[in-house]
This record gives structure tokens, sequence and C-alpha cells, in this order.
């Protein structure tokens, strides 16, 4: 297995990647929609605000995660985690917390705090995530299952209450995400 950064030759194959791994587990639908935002997410993000990883097993992409800019009122530097798919032969064989771990590692180097997701709390916990309240970091839209908003520090500190309101990218900027 290969991780590397995220290149836009790879958009198509990626986006297929999303749409197959989600129709297989949530059904079609959702595939389609998750497929979708792979796609706004490569085609709309400013470079400097979208970082993506791959997991490469024979030179075919087994996994790949998203990490966008999640901009705070203060000058806080921090990113969020979404989406993240492995293929389904794949799953179960720890490569999605190696891909995470490998992205958060590129994060830390590029002087980023925190890394945030919205997701499943007992899989985000083992890459070092923690539940947090939305009264430590406001979420940009309204949480459907506000367990899952999830916050790891990048620089050691305790995650301390962020004033103000949050704002995602375009791409992720979405109910149906949230």
């Amino acid at each position: 297995m290969n991780l590397s950064e995220f290149s836009a030759t790879d958009s198509e194959e990626i986006e297929k990647l999303f749409t197959k791994v989600f129709s297989d587990s949530e059904g079609e639908s959702e595939g389609l929609l998750i497929g979708t935002l792979v796609r706004d997410l490569v085609n709309s993000t400013a470079p400097d605000d979208l970082y993506g990883f791959l997991s490469m097993d024979n030179g075919k992409i087994i996994g790949s995660i998203f990490f966008s800019r999640l901009t705070f009122e203060s000058m806080i530097s921090a990113f969020i985690l979404s989406p993240v798919a492995i293929h389904t032969d794949y799953q179960g064989q720890g490569i999605g917390q190696q891909l995470i771990n490998h992205g958060i590692n590129h994060l830390k180097g590029s002087g980023v705090e925190l890394v945030f997701t919205y997701g499943d709390p007992d899989f985000y916990k083992r890459v070092g995530f923690e539940i947090i309240s939305e009264n430590i970091a406001k979420a940009p839209l309204k949480l459907k299952y506000p367990a899952g908003w999830l916050c790891q520090s990048l620089v050691g500190n305790r995650i301390e209450p962020i004033p103000g309101n949050s704002f995602c990218v375009s791409a992720l900027n979405h109910p149906e995400y949230w």
C-alpha cells in the first residue's frame, strides 16, 4: 500500500470510488450525493483550501480523504476532514486510519492548528479526535447528529472555546451534509 497526495488527474477515479463506497454502504442516492460532493470539492475549492490524500494498491486507488478549510471569525488555522472512503474490499484493514493519520501529519507540518470532522465518534476517536459541543466550536450548519461533531488539536493544546461562527468551503456548505 502506498500513500500519496491527491492529483487532479485522479479526480474521475476518486469520484467513482466515493460513489461506489457510499452506494454500497448507504444506498445509491447517498453514493451519488457523496460523489457529487467530491466532484464539487475538487472543482470549486481553491488549492490552498483543500488537501486530498490517496491510498494505492498496485496502481489502483483504494482509499481517499479530503480536508477542506474551516474558517472561524478568530484567526485560527483549521480544516475539516470530509469525506473519507475506503474501497469496500479493503475495509477493516486499518487503511482508513493510516490514511487519516498521514493526512493529519501533513496538515500539522503545514501549520494547521485544529482538524474537525463530523461522523462516527467511535471510529474517529481511534485517530485522536474527541467529541466537542458547539459551545467549543460552532459548526457551519445545523448538525443533525451533534454527537458526531469532533475535533483534534494539532498543536498539543487543549481545545479551547472558539468564539463566533465558522464557515466551510462552498462545496460542503449544504444542509444535506450536516
